[in-house]
């Protein structure tokens, strides 16, 4: 890892910066496959599946019979693992559940706001070899609380043509109504624009390489919502001499090993704690059967060492990670104080993976800086909330005059006679 002493402010942004290729280097490759699924819908879908994932595939959606060979060949320990993990998730986005709001703005003005789901949602989970069934529970779960009547899931299948049984097992668990054997770019078009087989969808949630960003983002030109334009996973700790650093490193290699594009950064007020995690990194990075990938990762990645707390807060909502890891013992001031992170996770036995899997918090979250202007996944990521008003006459009384002097100055005459004639009518007893 990259160490850096006591960076000047000016610096921060080269120092920070995230090895990520721009848009303008996938994009041609991204439209042109977007083009061809608009044009030759499942053709182009079976086209692409072949050339990146190696698959032909004679049906793209999930049989019945597939999803059943999956659960009977699930483990009862990572059954009871997944049923756990689904607890704690579905209870705290059941608590992120909100009431109707309603307020009488004015004497005979009603005005109340609610939640509509949004119908058809479409989540994209990662396969090859990482195949992410967590994300199933983290995006479906909460569309089902949420009330999607349509949750249609896509992930690519292995060179034989099939999904991972535990992706299959979670789906099924989570009330996903179609999978799909579709993945990368091709998945994120088919759901743009539907298919033969591909539903078209409202919204499009789930993390991804960087083509299935890119495809995201082209995606909302085409009228489809995106959860948010995440890219690769991203890690900040940020640790004094209060904190483990065999622990330290476990959590900085728990994000390394997500892909070689992946970046973890350790924010320290201790030289000596930095030098401590260095050494452990080397040592529990040998036993990884992912060391290839997470050495790829840990060569983007940094040890930043500053004078004080007050600099490494400046630092950190500069940055504005994923993920946030607090080892200090003024952990109250980071928690108190950081403005710009996407899941935040406070102590010595708060480990980056809980949030990933089974603590119940939701680990579909902005990278590349977007945590400075998204959220991660919640409730309200699955719903719209629509609002209401009822006026009577002696409401529109109340507010007619400011509306037909407004609408004057603004030069709608249009607007202000839906007003006038509903004034004279009260007027002339009508």
């Amino acid at each position: 890892m990259n160490k850096i002493y006591n960076p000047k402010p000016e610096t921060w942004t080269s120092i920070l910066e995230r090895p990520t290729k721009t848009v303008d280097d996938i994009e041609a490759t991204v439209k042109e496959i977007f083009k061809e699924v608009q044009k030759k819908g499942d053709a182009a879908v079976a086209k692409y599946t072949s050339l990146f994932d190696g698959a032909k595939i004679d049906t793209i959606e999930v049989s019945k019979a597939e999803v059943d060979q999956a659960i009977a060949s699930i483990s009862i320990e990572l059954k009871e693992a997944i049923s756990l993990a689904k607890s704690n998730i579905k209870k705290f986005h059941t608590a992120q559940k909100t009431k109707r709001v309603a307020v009488e703005t004015i004497e005979g003005v009603k005005c109340w706001q609610e939640k509509r789901p949004i119908q058809k949602i479409g989540l994209y989970i990662p396969g090859g070899t990482a195949p992410l069934f967590s994300t199933v529970l983290m995006l479906a779960v909460p569309a089902e609380i949420a009330g999607c009547n349509e949750i249609v899931l896509c992930s690519p299948p292995d060179k034989n043509g099939a999904i991972n049984p535990a992706i299959l097992y979670a789906a099924n668990l989570c009330g996903v109504t179609k999978i799909l054997k579709v993945g990368g770019i091709q998945a994120i078009a088919g759901m743009t624009f539907g298919t033969e087989t591909i539903p078209k969808v409202y919204k499009i949630f789930g993390p991804g390489n960087q083509f299935v960003t890119v495809a995201k983002q082209l995606a909302t030109q085409f009228g489809v919502a995106i959860d948010m334009p995440a890219g690769p996973s991203e890690l900040l700790i940020v640790a004094d001499d209060s904190a483990v650093p065999a622990f330290v490193a476990s959590d900085l290699l728990s994000q390394a090993e997500h892909g070689a594009d992946s970046q973890v950064i350790l924010v320290s007020t201790s030289k000596k704690l930095i030098d401590a995690v260095e050494t452990e990194i080397q040592i529990q990075m040998e036993a990884l059967p992912r060391k290839a990938i997470a050495e790829k990762a840990i060569a983007n990645s940094k040890l930043i060492f500053v004078e004080n707390d007050k600099i490494a807060l400046e630092l950190i909502n500069e940055y504005g990670p994923e993920h946030f890891i607090i080892c200090s013992e003024f952990d109250d001031f980071y928690s108190n104080g950081v403005q710009n992170a996407g899941s935040v996770f406070i102590g010595n036995y708060t480990p980056e993976s809980a949030g990933d899997y089974a603590s119940g918090t939701n680990h579909t979250l902005p990278t590349n800086g977007y945590a400075k202007n998204y959220s991660g996944v919640n409730l309200d990521s699955f719903t719209k909330a629509m609002t209401f008003q009822k006026i009577s006459q002696k409401g529109i009384q109340n507010i007619g005059k400011a509306i037909e002097i407004m609408a004057e100055a603004e030069g709608l005459q249009a607007h202000k006679n839906a007003v006038t004639l509903r004034l004279k009518a009260i007027e002339d007893g009508k």
